[in-house]
C-alpha cells in the first residue's frame, strides 16, 4: 500500500507533529520519546531529500514541501488504515450508544466522528446530546455505553481528556458594567458551567442576574452574540463570533474544569476504539492559551 521509499510509520510520526505542531505533543500522542520523534523526522528528509519542518526551541511549521507530503501523508495512511480493516478478521461491528455535552457537540464532535467512522464503518452510532449531569444519570440507568462530559476537577471516575479553567464569553462588543448586576447567559439546572458561575460570583459577593436561560447552546450562544450577556464557556471549545473576557475586579475568574470520558470498566472494543479517537483529537488540537484566543477588555 505504501512504499519502502516512504515507510508508514515515518508517515504517521510525520502527520503527528504536522498536527500537534511540537515534537512533544507528538511523542506524547504516539507513545514515543522526544528523541525518538526527531529520528525518525530526520529519516523521513533524507530520504525525501527536502526539508519538511522549520523549527527552533518554541515552534514548528510545515515548509511548502511539508504542505504538500501532509495532503499525501493523511491519503497514505488512510489508505492503509481501510487496507487493514479490510484484512481485519474481526472488524468492529455493533451499535454505540454516545452522550457528550453539547458544546462538543457542536465544536469538536464531527471531526471525532469523522474520524472514527472512517476507520469502523461497521459500527452503528447513537447520540445524545445534553447537560452532563443529565448525561450521567442515563449513563447510570444503562441508556448510554459511553459519555463525554464537563465536571469539577476531583472527580474520580472516568478519563480526563483535558483540563482548562472556565472563561467569561461575549459578544466583541459587550463590555461590563462594574455598577450594574452582571447578566449572565446560563444553561438551567444541573448545569456545571451554571453552578460554577454562580457560587464563583456568590463567593466574591458581585451581582448578577439571569439575563437568558436555554437549555441549547445555539441559543445561549445567539444571544451572546446579540449582546445580551455573557455566558461562563470552555475556551477550548468558544463558539465563533465570541470572545474571552478577562477577568478583572469586577469579573472573578472562574474555576478549572474537567471533560472527561466515561465508560464501563469491561468496555467493547467498540467503545475502546471510540475512547481512543477523542484521546488521539484531544491531543492533537492543543491550542495556544485557552482556544488560541487572546483575553479582551
Amino acid at each position: 500500500m505504501t512504499m519502502d521509499f516512504l515507510p508508514v510509520d515515518l508517515l504517521q510520526t510525520f502527520v503527528a507533529v504536522a498536527e500537534a505542531r511540537s515534537f512533544t505533543g507528538a511523542a506524547r500522542l504516539l507513545g514515543l520519546r522526544q528523541s525518538t520523534v526527531s529520528q525518525q523526522i530526520r529519516k523521513l528528509e533524507q530520504r525525501m531529500r527536502r526539508r519538511c519542518l522549520d523549527r527552533d526551541t518554541h515552534t514548528v511549521a510545515l515548509t511548502p514541501d511539508g504542505e504538500v507530503l501532509l495532503d499525501h501523508a493523511r491519503a497514505i495512511l488512510d489508505s492503509h488504515t481501510r487496507l487493514q480493516q479490510h484484512l481485519s478478521v474481526a472488524p468492529l461491528r455493533g451499535r454505540l450508544r454516545l452522550g457528550a455535552s453539547e458544546d462538543f457537540v457542536l465544536s469538536a464532535l464531527p471531526d471525532v466522528l469523522a474520524s472514527f467512522i472512517r476507520r469502523h464503518p461497521d459500527v452503528d452510532l447513537e447520540l445524545r446530546a445534553g447537560l452532563s449531569g443529565d448525561l450521567c444519570e442515563a449513563f447510570d440507568a444503562g441508556r448510554l455505553d459511553l459519555i463525554f462530559i464537563k465536571r469539577l476537577a476531583g472527580n474520580p471516575r472516568g478519563t480526563v481528556v483535558w483540563e482548562e479553567p472556565l472563561v467569561w464569553a461575549a459578544h466583541p462588543e459587550f463590555h461590563v458594567d462594574p455598577k450594574s448586576p452582571l447578566p449572565l447567559l446560563l444553561y438551567p439546572p444541573p448545569s456545571v458551567t451554571r453552578a460554577c458561575a454562580l457560587e464563583t460570583l456568590e463567593d466574591v459577593g458581585r451581582d448578577w442576574r439571569i439575563a437568558f436561560t436555554s437549555a441549547s447552546l445555539s441559543g445561549l450562544t445567539a444571544a451572546a452574540r446579540a449582546g445580551i450577556g455573557l455566558m461562563p464557556h470552555s475556551g477550548r471549545l468558544l463558539p465563533p463570533g465570541l470572545e474571552i473576557v478577562a477577568a478583572r475586579d469586577d469579573l472573578p475568574a472562574l474555576p478549572e474544569i474537567q471533560f472527561a470520558v466515561i465508560c464501563a470498566q469491561a468496555s467493547s472494543p467498540a467503545i475502546a476504539a471510540l475512547v481512543a479517537t477523542i484521546m488521539k483529537w484531544a491531543a492533537s488540537n492543543v491550542r495556544l492559551g485557552v482556544a488560541g484566543v487572546s483575553p479582551t477588555r
